[in-house]
């Protein structure tokens, strides 16, 4: 018989698995719900000595109780994964699996701060920890501030109500202090249950696989096994049943494996941009690259910005992906400068490094002599939309049009407050007479969708300059993954309709 150890995420505590946990024992499991020191109202004690460390014990001390011939499967949620992982290191022959539920991997020497989505809240975090010394706590959201912790999608109002009514404060120690890892816990069968409506996938966790980043490519051993939850981020609220039915799939190994590097088809990033382009040489200036035509005097140019996050280490780089070096020469053969960048979009948490990032590479791009710096557009694509929001709220003279293709425009659940500085959505309203191009997927993922189609509503009520590319049978990145006949259409359209404002 499997025994299930479960340990639930900040605010929370015992009591959210009540449902998974009935549904696992009518199928012959059992289940013990960590009751964590100082948040459940099991094991209280004041927060100044309750930290990350106390966590691993309370849930090394729930290993410990179960016998030694019973086979564990070890279950953590949002923050819970971080004790999970620390009790499971210490005790890995003990542990037959680990599941992730809906969160990050943690990593060693990182604290769980560290996975907190809102970065301004993070930093809220680190300024108590350097004046307290990790003491106090953080108090539990209110009935409507759950989604800055990720999406209530799937929870009743009466659910949601309970979780708040029972939510209680989280000592600061758990939150600030580091995870100490020997290793042990690699040697551990895992797998990861990833909630589609808060914004994760097996195609996304494929993705950054595919990036080529040595720290991600772990997650391909064929110890790891992933599965999707249709629902937001607490499964063990809107769907218990459908969580334990995952939970008792993955006990007997199942599961979806990932692909390798280099195993089957080029990644999605990495395939040929569909349209015929000028093979213009690049001229690489710091973080940018040019594909300037030939031309007695200076031309037009589009920057183009990629989306992410992209891990820090992926190989080659977002500017010399084949769909950006595409779009660059494409502007090119149509006697524009084009010039792609690598900026800093690493994490949910670093938009405003990646801004940064981008406005350099604009100034650089404008100081080259080749370059009229009086006419230039900024293209940006999929998570890189939400970087469109500074420039639309203060679009400057020199930017004669803004365009984005499958873009991300609002903040999706689980990636920080909806208050965000990078929110096109409530910035597009200040854009004035800055022609916006938007190439829309038609079979866009449903979270994006809903962001464009906000921004669509805003940008009709602001009398925004919003024009329209549909690509109706386009999923996100159709430039790769759709047939060029599709795709190749809306592609010169858009591009013809930069252009032109750029001549103007």
């Amino acid at each position: 018989m499997t025994v299930f150890i479960m340990v639930a995420g900040v605010f929370t505590g015992a009591h959210v698995w009540q449902e998974t946990a009935a549904r696992l024992g009518v199928a012959g499991g059992e289940v013990h719900a960590v009751a964590l020191t100082g948040v459940d109202a099991a094991r209280p004690a004041p927060s100044a000595r309750t930290n990350l460390e106390t966590h691993v014990e309370d849930v090394i001390a729930a290993i410990d109780a179960v016998d030694a011939d019973r086979e564990i499967v070890l279950v953590g949620h949002d923050y819970g994964i971080h004790p999970a992982v620390g009790a499971a290191d210490r005790r890995a022959r003990r542990i037959a699996r680990i599941v992730y539920l809906d969160c990050a991997m943690p990593r060693n020497g990182a604290p769980a701060l560290a996975a907190v989505p809102d970065r301004a809240l993070r930093t809220r975090l680190a300024e108590l920890d350097h004046c307290s010394g990790q003491e106090g706590e953080l108090a539990p959201p209110a009935r409507d501030e759950w989604e800055r912790w990720g999406s209530t999608a799937g929870v009743s109002d009466a659910v949601l109500d309970r979780l708040t009514a029972l939510a209680v404060p989280q000592p600061l120690g758990t939150l600030l202090q580091p995870l100490r890892l020997t290793g042990a816990v690699t040697a551990v069968p895992a797998t990861g249950v990833l909630c589609t409506r808060n914004g994760a996938s097996i195609d996304r966790v494929q993705r950054l696989v595919d990036f080529d980043d040595p720290a991600m490519a772990f997650l391909a051993e064929p110890r790891f096994s992933f599965f999707e939850l249709p629902t937001g981020h607490w499964p063990m609220l809107s769907c218990p049943a459908e969580l334990a039915d995952v939970l008792l799939r993955a006990t007997a190994g199942e599961g979806h494996r990932l692909r390798p590097v280099g195993a089957g088809a080029l990644p999605t990033h990495l395939r040929p941009f569909p349209l015929d382009v000028p093979e213009l040489s690049r001229d690489r200036k710091g973080h940018v690259d040019l594909y300037v035509p030939d031309s007695d005097e200076p031309r037009p140019a589009v920057v183009f910005v990629h989306g992410g996050p992209v891990p820090a280490g992926a190989r080659p780089t977002p500017r010399d992906w084949p769909t950006l070096v595409g779009h660059a020469r494409l502007a090119a053969g149509e006697g524009m400068a084009g010039a792609t960048l690598d900026h800093r979009l690493h994490d949910i948490a670093d938009y405003e490094r990646a801004a940064a990032d981008i406005t350099a590479a604009v100034e650089l791009v404008r100081a080259d002599p080749r370059v009229d710096a009086d006419r230039v557009a900024l293209w940006f694509f999929s998570g890189g939309g939400l970087l469109t929001a500074d420039w639309l709220a203060k679009p400057p003279a020199w930017l004669r049009c803004l365009a984005a293709s499958y873009p991300v425009l609002a903040p999706l659940p689980g990636w920080g407050p909806a208050d965000s500085r990078f929110h096109p959505v409530r910035a597009i309203t200040h854009a004035g007479t800055l022609p916006v191009v938007l190439l829309r997927a038609g079979l866009e993922v449903p979270e994006i969708a809903a962001t464009v189609d906000a921004f669509v509503t805003a940008a009709d009520d602001s009398g925004a300059r919003l024009e329209l590319v549909d690509v109706p049978n386009g999923h996100h990145d159709f430039e790769t993954l759709d047939a060029p006949e599709e795709t190749g259409p809306a592609l010169r359209h858009a591009m013809r309709s930069v252009i032109t404002h750029l001549r103007r």
